[in-house]
């Protein structure tokens, strides 16, 4: 966002909330789905049939020159964001939705290790303590030693930090070229890599394997945009503590519509993690500089 948020607290939880809600659809999607479809295929038709929504940025895109240097880091961005995006697809079909939720919550904190290592940002004594506190979130989450660690977990925590290398990319990118353009090639980019993938794995899908994934995609799309009018209407400090009620959405819709036990360790270990996100988005909003940490949301597929 290159507009600074007006001062409309209520409109943009408002908005806010209603993101949270059309992220747990996605989720809701495909947990249903499950293991129907391979996940590379799931995740390459989920993009695939998103890309009729930015027909209106193919303009954009022409009248914008795009570098040799900026090619490579879309590209680069569009393979990372793929694997991310198929281990996603996988995981949900694997462990239970609020695990997922949970889980993802750690793209912010791979993201503040990875902006002070590679992109010289001062990584002070309280972040990192916000850190590791995240990351004995994320070990009482999965929980390794005292049972069976699931593929779907170590799936779960690879996305995590793909999602952080492609947002770091797309910092970098959103610096240079338009915000449209940024977005539309992600979806682009994903779709190209995926298609191999996809192909190595294909299976017919039936008419309500597209039906969903298609209505998948028109509320991850509908999902972002609520997302960017909240934080236009608002600054991040008001907002971001609005998408960790997903993490209660999540586990409330694992409960009650796909039969998943409500595990404390899962609500006890992302409610570390959220702690730890807001803290350190709270000191980045303190100190008046521009943040590399994202939104939790900004890491949705």
């Amino acid at each position: 966002m290159t507009d600074a948020p007006s001062d409309r607290p209520v409109a943009g939880i408002l908005w806010m909330v209603v993101s949270g809600l059309l992220f747990v659809f996605v989720n809701a999607g495909i947990k249903y789905l499950g293991p129907r479809v391979p996940a590379a295929e799931a995740a390459f038709l989920r993009y695939a049939l998103g890309l009729v929504f930015l027909i209106p940025a193919i303009r954009p895109i022409l009248n914008t020159r795009i570098t040799r240097r900026q090619w490579g880091m879309i590209g680069t961005r569009g393979v990372l964001h793929a694997a991310g995006v198929a281990m996603w697809f996988f995981a949900m079909a694997q462990i239970p939705i609020a695990d997922v939720t949970a889980i993802n919550y750690l793209s912010p904190i791979f993201v503040t290790v990875g902006a002070a290592l590679f992109l010289g940002e001062t990584l002070a004594a309280r972040r990192i303590a916000a850190v590791v506190i995240a990351l004995i979130g994320a070990a009482i989450i999965i929980r390794p030693g005292l049972r069976a660690v699931e593929t779907g977990h170590i799936a779960m925590v690879g996305t995590a930090l793909l999602f952080a290398v492609s947002y770091m990319i797309a910092k970098r990118l959103s610096d240079e070229l338009p915000p449209v353009v940024v977005v539309t090639m992600l979806s682009l980019s994903v779709a190209v890599a995926l298609f191999p993938l996809a192909v190595a794995v294909w299976v017919p899908p039936d008419l309500e394997t597209i039906l969903i994934l298609f209505g998948v995609a028109l509320v991850a799309t509908l999902g972002h945009f609520a997302m960017t009018m909240a934080l236009r209407a608002a600054p991040i400090t008001v907002t971001q503590p609005v998408t960790f009620l997903q993490l209660v959405w999540a586990v409330s819709l694992g409960y009650f519509v796909f039969d998943e036990a409500i595990d404390p360790y899962v609500l006890l270990g992302g409610g570390m993690i959220i702690a730890a996100v807001s803290f350190i988005t709270f000191r980045e909003a303190q100190v008046r500089r521009r943040a590399v940490t994202p939104p939790p949301q900004a890491t949705k597929v």
